[in-house]
């Protein structure tokens, strides 16, 4: 299934840049970035709790947040993009 995460980390501090790196270095492990704090990830649900647990454990939830959407499988018809950066499938290969 097709889940967006997007989080939003408190930088006012050392700490909170260091969460924030560590949250985006994570979610790079699991999905493609496609905004600054946004991350299209297809995987099947026991993945999505593991990583969900494992960002829980990075962030101060008293200064930072976490947002999952659950856009399924058939999400092909719920994701238009518009403007720069050229959209593509999360399911194809990625080369690097």
């Amino acid at each position: 299934m097709l889940v967006l995460i997007t989080y939003d980390v408190n930088t006012e501090t050392a700490a909170g840049r260091s969460r924030l790196r560590k949250v985006a270095k994570q979610c790079t492990n699991y999905g493609q970035r496609v905004q600054n704090s946004v991350f299209e990830c297809n995987m099947d649900a026991a993945k999505c709790r593991q990583v969900k647990a494992i960002l829980e454990e990075i962030i101060d939830k008293d200064k930072d947040s976490l947002r999952f959407y659950y856009l399924g499988d058939n999400y092909k018809n719920k994701v238009e993009h518009i403007g720069a950066k050229p959209g593509f499938d999360v399911t194809e290969t990625l080369f690097i």
